[in-house]
């Protein structure tokens, strides 16, 4: 498995990301995460559709948790987009976040089982077993438009930047 290090830090800390980092350009590669209910779901699933993937280490802290309440936010001015907040959070875990966070625009699904998200994207911290935080958009036809590996993962991503590129597609 291809490892790729010097893009990112925890705390200063260098880590190393697993997997092909996606580019953009690139057709997305479809996975399979764990949504409510314990239920797959693929990024298949949204054929057709914009979708943001928010991907972010643990709902469990703080700047996951502002990153996932900013996505949620903004949906409804986005109009017609699919926001997919992915994490290696447990799908019950990530259903009392939203319970408790009043988070009901933003999809949340768990890369724990498999990390197949987190491999085919090049998002899997290989030392924490998390994700990387970050952000990436693809388009209507499965294009990757946007992606951004957020350097330090305890900043969070520039949304500004990302929610420009949703706005000229």
């Amino acid at each position: 498995m291809k490892k790729n290090t010097g893009i990112t830090t925890f705390l200063g800390n260098p880590l190393t990301l697993l997997g092909d980092m996606i580019k953009l350009g690139d057709m997305a590669p479809d996975f399979t995460v764990i949504g409510e209910g314990l239920k797959p779901v693929k990024l298949s699933d949204y054929k057709g559709q914009t979708v943001i993937i928010s991907s972010v280490p643990s709902v469990d802290t703080g700047v996951c948790a502002a990153q996932t309440r900013r996505f949620n936010k903004e949906a409804t001015a986005l109009g017609d987009v699919v926001i997919l907040t992915i994490s290696c959070d447990l799908p019950f875990a990530l259903g009392r976040f939203c319970a408790a966070e009043g988070i009901d625009k933003v999809i949340t699904l768990s890369d724990h089982k498999d990390t197949d998200f987190g491999i085919k994207y090049g998002f899997l911290i290989e030392e924490l077993r998390l994700l990387n935080r970050g952000v990436i958009i693809i388009d209507k036809s499965g294009i990757v438009k946007y992606v951004e590996y957020v350097k330090e993962n305890t900043h969070e991503p520039d949304f500004d930047s990302a929610l420009d590129a949703v706005k000229q597609l």
